[in-house]
């Protein structure tokens, strides 16, 4: 697999289409959500 430049990345985060995207937004409600367990290991606890 060929190795993805930063600006690449970070607009594959941006763009809804793209599977990045939703990884990105599924981690960010994960760690905001304190019924899961990805929001206590952010908080260090």
């Amino acid at each position: 697999m060929s190795q993805r430049r930063s600006n690449e990345q970070r607009s594959d985060v941006h763009n809804p289409n793209s599977s990045y995207f939703k990884e990105a937004n599924d981690n960010r409600a994960n760690q905001m959500n304190p019924n899961n367990s990805a929001y206590h290991r952010s908080r260090g606890k």
